[in-house]
């Protein structure tokens, strides 16, 4: 893949984070819509699609066991299935969008991807909430750690350990 590529997915993912964060759900969701879709026409691989599908479900199920919790506090609006206002919720699938691309160098390292999603996980959260007005309860940027590290280990089994074997075929 491209620099430029690279950075077109970086920037894309940038500006649909701070779409959500700082416009909410109707901004956000116009945004992150319009950025899936330009990822999905030119940079995405075959059958990309299942994995932005696949990390949307995870995000309602671990945001939203999250949020039953009580681990986070959100003004009154419109939430996914009860749980998580849409702008949060659609970070996940545009994190996906870098799984494959502006991340790919990253799942071949696992001890790197875990230290950057136990710290980078968690500080994305803290920054977003703090520029959303969303209050964190003070347990959950340790849980967060937790789980994206954990995601991250997950992801180099899995992503990892394909490019490899790809790679294999390959040569």
């Amino acid at each position: 893949m491209t620099t430029a590529r690279l950075l077109a997915n970086l920037a894309g993912f940038q500006l649909g984070w701070f779409a959500c964060v700082l416009g909410g759900s109707l901004v956000g969701g116009a945004v992150v819509a319009l950025v899936l879709a330009l990822h999905l026409r030119w940079l995405a691989r075959a059958g990309e699609w299942r994995w932005l599908i696949g990390f949307a479900a995870l995000g309602l199920v671990i945001d939203g066991g999250l949020a039953l919790a009580g681990g986070f506090r959100f003004a009154a609006e419109p939430r996914v299935l009860g749980l998580l206002p849409p702008w949060l919720w659609l970070l996940w699938p545009l994190f996906a969008s870098l799984l494959h691309h502006s991340l790919a160098w990253l799942w071949r390292r696992p001890w790197l991807a875990v230290l950057g999603g136990a710290t980078s996980g968690p500080l994305s959260y803290l920054a977003g909430a703090r520029l959303a007005g969303v209050d964190l309860a003070p347990w959950l940027l340790a849980v967060e750690a937790l789980v994206w590290a954990g995601l991250c280990l997950w992801l180099c089994h899995r992503l990892g350990h394909a490019a490899s074997a790809a790679r294999m075929r390959a040569g």
